[in-house]
């Protein structure tokens, strides 16, 4: 099998042996040396480590930096020292974590590493991915790859000696419950570990082997065989055509098959030749020798040492990127001010399990002209700014948050770089609903089960991968999602959740206008640029505002009022012009140009708001470049004068008018019978239907009443705002601990090296010959007159001690401090573990011990 199956049957032997004694352990003789060494090979100054324990404590502070921040799992709580580190990085959830976050070359790297012998020198597993011919470009990514497993505590020992974490290998190596992604079954000694030594006796001689006087040389004479190229191919010569035939339908895995009592002959053939195993009565195994000589040595039958490159499908004019994308962030602020202004008196009611009726998003689909999709992502952006949220009464119901009154002050770019941050940080999924949850139950919009932990990891990496492509190109869909699976392959495939958050991405920042035409433009790089970890979300939103602001439209002053009853605006309008018109005339159409309509139901809105007549012709005089139309003209002096000659008020409710001509006619409509009208007096008829229902039925009549107040005045009906209490932003849900800051990891690693100090500190036995000899790790124990007498030498001299301490709460530590003052039954001194002066008291330490090396 070439130079890597040679020296995979020179290390069988050690396959069999194991680690060396406790792999996470601190073995006998270890000192706290070695901070500054970085080195993972062995030389003549520092020797090979024993456990993983050994191999953290020879890194240097930095390199415990990284892998703390890789796994903040470990840091929580902080250990206590580098055996409990160790401890921590080799339990099945923490390597679990570690584990999914590889990429595909790290993850077969280590895949490859579980069905090599332990340890394994770095030329057996070069071979085993790179196969007997050789691959550049895994000799080449190799290195790093093994980097990143030594730097996650993963793999541990020199070059000469790689071992993986044991729960690491128990999770990749195969078994007949867990298969191995690499396709391999167990290997020959694993196989026939259960098989009579007469039957492998038979195998040796069928082979063509001399026969051994024990199981265990037979079996690696075996080995010896399957692991030799040039024997095992004279061997496979003589095989049937068909049972080379059964081989290659189990070369690449699963390596189990089936078989009857009576096997067909070339099933036979390989069996007694031992080219297949028996498992059971009924199942064969393909040994691990036999396929790795089929494959050519590798492990894999598509290594994949080199990330596929995200192809862009099309190319743009950066300029055109950066317009088609402002256009678009204007529309989604657009989106937004007409969500807030539907929802501006209180929005729909809550559901009672969360979230919003199916009915309703409906209606605010239809409200905001767009798809129910489309306005559930609308309304989750909203939500998760913090501009939306339930006002929490006793009849729940949505509505605006206070927070958007200062948010709808601000200018437009400042505005758009709220929402992206908003949404780039935001753990809520709108792609979700109209979905069902593991329940069965349908999905809502604004409800409570909508977080997804990876949904800014994807978002943010889809963004950066989009900004490494030239300027103004469009990714290939395609490629991008095979590059994320690269990067995550156990947690990414063709139909799951990372999958979907990275098509999704693509469609909520085209919405939003960070791409524009598929390509990210100049103020969606503003978002994920490279020094966006040393930089906080508000200092990167005015990066992004402004990028955008050359790109936006200035907002103007003015409309154009047309003969047909109809205004134009060419652009965004400042906002109180946008909010009076808004409320004197009915939206037609938008896009570039906005065009408003108006009406006589639109024209009484604004009189039933406080306007006057006189105040509408000064306002559209005002603001129109173009002289106001006649028709208009007339249609607001029509309704005006018409305006509250009617008065609606509650009795239960009554119509009171002047002219009792036209309250006869009201009587003898037709379409008046529902509010069953009586006649009080001539100019007074009362209904039996509430207020608000008896002003909607006249208003559909045709006439424009006015409401009216207990004391008979008209009551104005301006838009009564409803605003929730102040409300936070949900707080995104985290995919696993928060990632730990420079000063935290600096901390923890003082606390992890201190503490390990105090654990491995060679000590002096006390002279005492009552006090019992401390062994490694345990605390020392000395009679309280001996812990005084020590301290307070110690404290004359100016020496460290090593002491037992038990707190108040009963947990026991090991501390090394060098004592400046004794009294009153407390000893004051320097504590280098916790790096500070703290103060003990006596009757709290177990003993206390002089340091052999003054080295604190």
């Amino acid at each position: 099998m070439g130079t890597g199956e040679r020296n995979q049957e020179a290390h069988v032997p050690e396959a069999t042996t194991g680690a060396t004694g406790d792999e996470y352990g601190t073995a006998a003789g270890t000192t706290g040396a070695g901070r500054t060494s970085g080195t993972a090979t062995s030389s003549p100054a520092t020797p090979t480590p024993r456990t993983l324990a050994e191999a953290l404590r020879s890194r240097p502070d930095s390199s415990l930096a990284v892998l703390l921040r890789a796994r903040p799992d470990l840091l929580n709580p902080v250990p206590g020292d580098l055996t409990q580190l160790a401890t921590r990085a080799g339990t099945r959830a923490s390597v679990v974590r570690a584990l999914e976050r590889l990429d595909r070359f790290a993850l077969q790297s280590a895949q490859a590493l579980a069905v090599a012998p332990d340890p394994a020198p770095y030329d057996v597993l070069l071979a085993l991915l790179s196969g007997d011919d050789g691959d550049r470009e895994i000799e080449a990514a190799l290195p790093g790859a093994l980097n990143k497993l030594r730097e996650q505590a993963l793999v541990w020992g020199p070059d000469d000696r790689l071992r993986l974490v044991r729960t690491a290998r128990e999770l990749l190596a195969p078994s007949p419950a867990h298969p191995s992604p690499t396709g391999l079954g167990p290997t020959v000694a694993e196989a026939t570990a259960g098989m009579s030594p007469g039957r492998v006796q038979e195998i040796l001689q069928a082979v063509g082997l001399a026969a051994t006087h024990d199981p265990v040389s037979a079996v690696a004479s075996l080995t010896s065989l399957f692991t030799d190229r040039r024997r095992m191919s004279e061997l496979l010569d003589t095989a049937p055509p068909e049972a080379l035939g059964v081989l290659d339908r189990l070369v690449w895995g699963p390596p189990y098959g089936e078989v009857s009592a009576d096997p067909a002959p070339p099933v036979r053939w390989l069996r007694d030749h031992g080219l297949l195993l028996p498992t059971s009565a009924r199942t064969l195994v393909l040994p691990r020798e036999v396929a790795l000589h089929l494959r050519a040595g590798r492990a894999h039958r598509a290594p994949e040492p080199v990330a596929p490159a995200v192809a862009p499908a099309r190319e743009y004019a950066p300029r055109i990127v950066d317009t088609t994308a402002a256009g678009q962030a204007l529309t989604a602020l657009t989106m937004i001010e007409d969500l807030l202004a539907e929802w501006d008196e209180g929005g729909p009611a809550v559901l009672r399990a969360g979230g919003l009726s199916v009915r309703d998003l409906k209606r605010t689909a239809v409200a905001l002209d767009t798809t129910e999709q489309t306005a559930a992502f609308w309304l989750e952006l909203a939500y998760a700014a913090g501009l939306l949220a339930s006002d929490g009464e006793a009849d729940e119901r949505y509505a605006p948050t206070p927070a958007c009154d200062d948010w709808l002050e601000l200018p437009p770019a400042d505005r758009w770089s709220r929402l992206a941050a908003a949404w780039l940080s935001a753990t809520r999924t709108p792609g979700l609903v109209g979905g069902q949850d593991t329940r069965g139950r349908t999905l809502s919009a604004l409800g409570p089960d909508l977080d997804r932990s990876p949904a800014p990891e994807v978002r943010h990496r889809v963004l950066t991968l989009l900004a490494r492509l030239p300027e103004g190109a469009a990714p290939d869909p395609g490629t991008l999602l095979e590059r994320l699976r690269w990067e995550h392959p156990t947690r990414t495939g063709p139909e799951d959740l990372r999958s979907k958050l990275a098509q999704w991405t693509l469609e909520e920042g085209e919405l939003l206008g960070i791409t524009g035409r598929g390509a990210l433009s100049a103020h969606g790089r503003a978002l994920i640029e490279p020094a966006a970890s040393q930089q906080s979300t508000t200092l990167l939103g005015l990066s992004a505002a402004a990028a955008l602001a050359p790109h936006l439209p200035e907002p103007v002053d003015h409309v154009l009022l047309q003969a047909d009853l109809t205004a134009v605006a060419p652009g965004p309008l400042r906002r109180p012009l946008a909010a009076t018109l808004n409320v004197l005339a009915d939206i037609e159409s938008k896009g570039g140009a906005t065009v408003y309509r108006f009406t006589p139901a639109s024209v009484r809105r604004a009189l039933d708001a406080g306007q006057a007549a006189s105040d509408l012709h000064a306002f559209l005089a005002a603001h129109s470049r173009t002289p106001v139309p006649q028709p208009l003209s007339y249609l607001i002096d029509d309704v005006a004068r018409r305006h509250g000659h009617l008065r609606v008020g509650a009795a239960s409710s009554y119509v009171r008018c002047d002219d009792d001509a036209l309250l006869d006619e009201i009587v003898a409509d037709k379409r008046s019978a529902a509010l069953r009208l009586r006649r009080l007096a001539p100019t007074v008829l009362a209904a039996q239907a509430d207020p608000a229902s008896l002003l909607e039925l006249l208003r559909a009549m045709g006439y424009a009443p006015a409401a009216e107040s207990a004391e008979g005045d008209v009551v104005i009906a301006r838009a009564d705002t409803r605003r929730t209490p102040p409300r936070t932003p949900p707080v995104p849900v985290p995919d696993g601990p928060p990632l730990p800051d420079d000063t935290l990891l600096g901390a923890a690693v003082r606390a992890i090296r201190a503490g390990d100090e105090a654990a491995t500190v060679v000590r002096k036995e006390p002279p005492s010959t009552t006090a019992a000899p401390a062994e490694q790790g345990t605390l020392p124990r000395t009679t309280p007159a001996e812990t005084l007498a020590t301290v307070q030498a110690a404290a004359m001299t100016g020496s460290a001690v090593w002491i037992g301490y038990v707190n108040a709460d009963g947990a026991a530590s090991q501390r090394v401090i060098a004592p400046v003052r004794v009294e009153g039954g407390f000893v004051t001194g320097y504590d280098h573990t916790a790096d500070e002066v703290r103060t003990y008291p006596l009757h709290r330490i177990t003993g206390v011990a002089e340091l052999a090396d003054d080295s604190a």
